[in-house]
């Protein structure tokens, strides 16, 4: 029981630290003596603090992994996988509050509470990832749902911020419906909401008509749920709007975590739903839609953050592409570029706050960047370049395993769009580039240094772009062990 108890500690802390955090920030930031403090600066720092002892919490619990048969007939199930996953939303979480203490002066983003619920929707991530239950599923993404649609209107002062999470709170409640009404189909139809049951019924020769248009009809309604929150193509119409009318650490935030743990846990539902080929099928039409429309449409885009959104939207077309194929090679693949995704938007997102100090909106402010500011110009470059999977940067590599699994899976179509696609989606991440070394301004700017976090922040994933491709050992290694795990279920 001890050991049950310390390989579920992370969660617990989580929460009893969010929780703590948002009674500290209540009485203080009410506090006549002390003047009504913001706390923004305070609260982010106790935050980061939890998030990184969560991190230590769950290294402390890695060797209970052997302990996983004693969640082998519960709602979670714990692997190599699983462990793995869980790090990269909380290193989400902590560069998102890193990015939060510069950017809440600038944006006048002063409301403690949004730093508060950013660690709090990571402890559902953490519940998410491990999950191998329909009801587990549901109840682990619920939650953190809810906080996403407050802190998309976090930003109190702006009309974009409150539009932005009325339209998310309103559009959200349409996916969590269909996604509850796919496991209820599933549980009607099989008697069975485990993974490890739902398997072995899948498996069998047995199901009659009647029982298959059910599964059908189930599997179905959760990919839409679950696509829905990862913006894939056709149901990415509300993360444009969203992700720019949020404040822009809320925007990385919610650019890279839900992908993360809603991909961790699809990898494990398309191994379960591998037999009837219709999960499969709807990742591969979703894939390149999502590939297209990424790229087309960030042509038009004249703001800074919108094209990160189309961006995002692209990169979820890559990331089904390892979905669609099945295979083990598949989903190392996908992981690989998860891992990547994840480094090089928050590089994206952590340049964005410095920029828009200035009130720089548009891409056409970006002009003569490489004079006033060479060093952050050259990192955003590079960022850039890493997007458009130019070698030998970490872009690169993540697309060519991506590629190189869907030819091995036999899916010769898929592949060469994703080729296409990347070919075209360079114009606009090379446009950028183009306007920050040889364009003038409309305006001449001078761009302050920036602080000291996000340039921390900066020197970690930038070193990991320009180090992925030369030396990718230990990034194989490790997806390879986690896509293994997933398997052996």
């Amino acid at each position: 029981m001890f050991n049950l108890f310390l390989a579920v500690s992370p969660e617990i802390f989580l929460i009893n630290a969010t929780f703590i955090l948002l009674i500290h920030g209540v009485v203080f930031s009410t506090s006549k003596k002390d003047d009504y403090p913001p706390l923004v600066s305070n609260v982010g720092w106790l935050g980061l603090l939890s998030v990184l002892i969560t991190l230590l919490l769950l290294a402390a619990g890695a060797p209970l992994l052997t302990i996983a048969h004693l969640f082998r007939n519960h709602l979670f199930r714990r692997d190599n996988s699983t462990y793995f996953c869980q790090i990269l939303p909380l290193l989400s979480t902590a560069g998102t509050i890193s990015m939060c203490f510069d950017s809440s002066e600038k944006e006048r983003f002063d409301a403690f509470e949004s730093i508060v619920l950013i660690p709090l929707p990571t402890r559902g991530m953490l519940f998410m990832i491990p999950a191998h239950d329909s009801i587990a599923m549901y109840l682990a993404i619920e939650p953190q749902s809810l906080c996403f649609y407050v802190i998309a209107a976090s930003k109190r002062k702006s009309e974009f911020s409150t539009e932005a999470g009325s339209k998310y709170l309103i559009l959200g409640a349409f996916p969590s419906g269909i996604l509850l009404f796919g496991c209820s189909m599933i549980y009607g139809s099989t008697g069975a909401t485990h993974f490890d049951q739902l398997a072995k019924i899948l498996t069998g020769y047995e199901i009659t008509s009647a029982q298959s248009s059910g599964i059908l009809m189930g599997i179905l309604s959760i990919a839409v749920g679950s696509l829905f929150k990862i913006t894939a193509v056709p149901l990415h119409m509300w993360a444009p709007d969203i992700y720019e009318g949020s404040p822009t650490p809320v925007t990385a935030f919610l650019s890279i975590a839900p992908k993360i743990s809603i991909s961790a846990n699809m990898s494990r539902l398309s191994i379960v739903g591998s037999p009837v080929g219709t999960l499969q099928q709807i990742l591969f039409f979703c894939s390149i839609a999502s590939m297209i429309l990424g790229a087309l449409a960030a042509m038009a885009q004249t703001k800074v953050k919108r094209p990160l959104a189309y961006s995002s939207i692209g990169h979820v077309g890559y990331i089904c592409m390892g979905f669609s194929c099945g295979t083990i090679e598949g989903i190392q693949s996908l992981l690989i570029g998860i891992f990547i995704y994840a480094s090089m938007t928050i590089n994206a997102f952590a340049i964005v706050p410095a920029l828009r100090q200035t009130r720089v909106k548009y891409i056409a402010d970006l002009g003569a960047l490489a004079k006033t500011n060479p060093i952050l110009a050259l990192t955003f470059s590079i960022t850039m370049f890493s997007y458009a999977g130019i070698p030998p940067l970490a872009g690169f590599c993540s697309k060519f395993y991506l590629f190189f699994a869907a030819l091995g899976c036999g899916a010769y179509f898929l592949a060469p769009v994703g080729v296409v696609t990347s070919v075209i989606g360079r114009f606009y991440y090379i446009r950028l580039a183009k306007r920050m070394f040889f364009d003038r301004p409309r305006t001449w700017m001078i761009y302050f240094p920036m602080d000291r976090d996000k340039s921390f922040l900066l020197a970690m994933t930038s070193s990991f772009i320009t180090s992925s491709f030369p030396y990718p050992s230990p990034l194989f290694d490790l997806t390879h062990q986690m896509a293994l795990s997933s398997y052996l279920l």
